[in-house]
């Protein structure tokens, strides 16, 4: 409240008489009790960060019933250190003669990298991608390529370990 109280006032030294100055006292209670009600209702009225969250829905592993995967349908994505994405088709099968062996390729994650792989191998009919995340990838890389998983509609895929033969098949490749 504001209020205002008289203040005697002494002769000046002239011999005038000075007018009577009213001095004004601010109470500042009621603004600082409004300040701290304003700060209240804006702190638990605001939303301060809401989380990023992916849909992941995992299948219930069965062990019984392996599921076999033909390697004309299959897709092997290696996340590698430096955000580098290496890719290959088929599976990768040493053992097996019949089989070609892999062939390694080199992207990023850039608009005009593992998406148009993706976008390019989807066209020629269903793929099942295989993500096996290497020792040296982060886990921006992984939240990356499954965000690629969802910008493509890639609907199979799985995440796996990296087998030793794909170990191999790095390092001759770095070479």
């Amino acid at each position: 409240m504001a209020s205002l109280e008289p203040k005697a006032s002494a002769p000046a030294p002239t011999g005038r008489r000075r007018s009577k100055k009213m001095s004004t006292r601010i109470d500042m209670t009621p603004m600082v009790d409004l300040a701290f009600l304003l700060l209240t209702f804006f702190m638990l009225t605001t939303t301060f960060a809401k989380p990023y969250v992916m849909q992941l829905t995992m299948p219930v592993p069965d062990e019984k019933h392996p599921v076999d995967l033909a390697a004309s349908k299959a897709m092997t994505v290696i996340l590698g250190k430096n955000h580098r994405v290496h890719y290959y088709f088929g599976l990768n099968q040493p053992a097996d003669k019949t089989v070609a062996a892999a062939r390694l390729e080199t992207t990023d994650f850039g608009a005009q990298g593992i998406r148009q792989v993706l976008l390019a191998r989807q066209r020629r009919g269903p793929v099942v991608v295989l993500i096996k995340p290497g020792a040296d990838s982060q886990y921006k890389d992984m939240v990356d390529i499954l965000d690629e998983m969802s910008i493509t509609n890639q609907r199979q895929y799985a995440l796996t370990k990296l087998s030793p033969s794909d170990l191999i098949l790095l390092t001759s490749n770095a070479l």
